[in-house]
């Protein structure tokens, strides 16, 4: 188990790209040892040049998204390898949240496996909240709330654009999220039942529990 995760709020960087694949989110070259800091290689080929000095106008060096909780993306987003260090790269990081039209189906799976909430939007929400974001280079902070699956906007120097948007998650995926349970947890949580079903399979069909017949031999 690890600590839930029922809201994540921050300053929102904008990728407006589909495809971006997990070689771009954290190439190989910052994999190569076990201690390496995948935070600071989170982009790396786009973040830096080949002398290492950080690229001014990539977004996550720019002064404002330069500690972004929350990353918008377009269609695909973690497609490519199955690497699950895109992910903990992007944790690392301090990014809290993804939220894009679509998602490569490993990569959505292991988001959630490392508490990175994946939200699903509609493509219309996903070009309203892009438009806000080019008209405000210096950053504004998104709330992503998991009870209401929602992520809203609330701009205190122009009240016109605060805004709620829905997303989507699975419900069993939220729920387990919120409390913080794991895979093995959430199976947990269903022991009587397990229980109950595997006393009723070893009654009607004992050969499927070997060990069962052994003890009661003895």
């Amino acid at each position: 188990m690890s600590n839930g995760v029922e809201r994540v709020e921050g300053v929102m960087a904008l990728f407006d790209r589909c495809d971006i694949n997990t070689d771009a989110i954290i190439p190989s070259t910052w994999l190569r040892t076990a201690s390496a800091d995948l935070g600071k290689g989170l982009f790396g080929g786009e973040r830096y040049d080949g002398q290492g000095r950080e690229i001014d106008s990539f977004v996550l060096n720019q002064p404002a998204f330069r500690q972004s909780r929350l990353i918008l993306a377009d269609d695909n987003f973690g497609c490519g390898s199955s690497r699950e260090a895109a992910v903990w790269a992007l944790v690392q990081f301090g990014i809290g949240c993804v939220l894009a039209p679509s998602f490569a189906d490993i990569f959505y799976e292991n988001a959630f496996r490392n508490n990175l909430v994946a939200g699903i939007i509609d493509v219309e929400t996903y070009q309203e909240i892009k438009s806000i974001l080019l008209d405000h280079p210096d950053g504004l902070s998104f709330n992503v709330d998991l009870h209401s699956l929602t992520v809203s906007l609330s701009d205190p120097h122009n009240p016109k654009h605060n805004r709620c948007w829905n997303f989507r998650m699975p419900a069993s995926r939220v729920q387990a999220m919120i409390r913080g349970d794991d895979e093995i947890s959430t199976t947990l949580q269903h022991h009587e039942d397990i229980a109950d079903f595997y006393k009723m399979k070893s009654s009607e069909n004992p050969w499927l529990f070997p060990q069962d017949l052994i003890g009661q031999k003895r």
